[in-house]
């Protein structure tokens, strides 16, 4: 078994380092939840889950956040930790370092199992970013005003179903793809290209890609 203590991640860029400790904190501000770090050569994907089904049959859509960074030497990590852990490490990281220790605290998570597929991909078309950012600002006010003063899981979950996995437009992308690119930081003021491949969607531009897999259920 891989001794991860022994491990780290050393970037070819610090802005790459800075970048990660962005992505990470946006995406805790969502789910304080894992963030999965898969190198594969010289190149790290760093997965984080917007959105997911909680309860057996429920219609939210898998919504994942994914950056990809230059590694300065190849490296075969595949790891999931808390997203807690790796801030700590970035919150100590200087301005100029380029090195990121791998947490030796791993945890299980459903949604990595669910891999998005890495061929197979057609373009489908274009979204303006300002298109995306009304589409999230819209739903994030109609999910605020279904919710009472005090919600249970239930009615929480239920509001998150209706608003994020109503389709968006026409090719079925749903509106949670909006909200997690939002959420990210991945709308300028440009456009945002368009795939799909069977269940999935991909929303990519310049600052990351969107995964949103359709159907209910992990």
């Amino acid at each position: 078994m891989t001794d991860l203590l022994t491990k780290s991640f050393r970037f070819a860029d610090p802005r790459d380092l800075a970048d990660l400790r962005t992505f990470t904190t946006r995406a805790r501000t969502v789910d304080d939840g894992a963030i999965r770090l898969q190198a594969a050569g010289s190149v790290l994907a760093a997965y984080v889950c917007i959105l997911r089904p909680r309860l057996l049959g429920e219609s939210t859509p898998t919504i994942l956040g994914l950056r990809t960074m230059a590694l300065a030497e190849p490296s075969a990590i595949d790891v999931t930790v808390p997203l807690s852990a790796v801030l700590d490490r970035l919150a100590r990281a200087g301005e100029d370092d380029v090195e990121l220790p791998v947490p030796p605290s791993t945890v299980t998570e459903s949604w990595t199992g669910v891999g998005a597929p890495r061929s197979g991909w057609e373009l489908v078309g274009a979204l303006p970013d300002a298109e995306l950012r009304r589409a999230a600002e819209a739903g994030i006010t109609e999910v605020a005003g279904i919710m009472p003063a005090q919600p249970g899981a239930l009615i929480v979950n239920n509001a998150r179903a209706a608003v994020w996995g109503r389709a968006l437009d026409d090719s079925g992308l749903p509106a949670g793809a909006a909200f997690a690119a939002l959420t990210l930081g991945f709308l300028a003021d440009a456009d945002q290209k368009l795939y799909r491949a069977g269940r999935w969607f991909r929303l990519s531009g310049p600052r990351g890609h969107v995964l949103a897999r359709t159907g209910s259920g992990l």
